[in-house]
């Protein structure tokens, strides 16, 4: 069973959420920090770590 990376991450987001109960203001941090990172000078270092 193959399941798309967008809807394991969807479903791991959604139970942390729905669990954990993290303030708003973590999330929007978290998500816009991720998406600046993956943008910026440090992305071929992160890339490189994570494989």
């Amino acid at each position: 069973m193959q399941v798309p990376l967008w809807f394991a991450l969807l479903a791991v987001g959604y139970l942390g959420v729905k669990l954990i109960r993290p303030p708003w203001w973590l999330i929007a941090v978290l998500l816009l920090g991720g998406y600046l990172l993956a943008d910026s000078l440090f992305a071929p270092v992160i890339d490189n770590a994570v494989k």
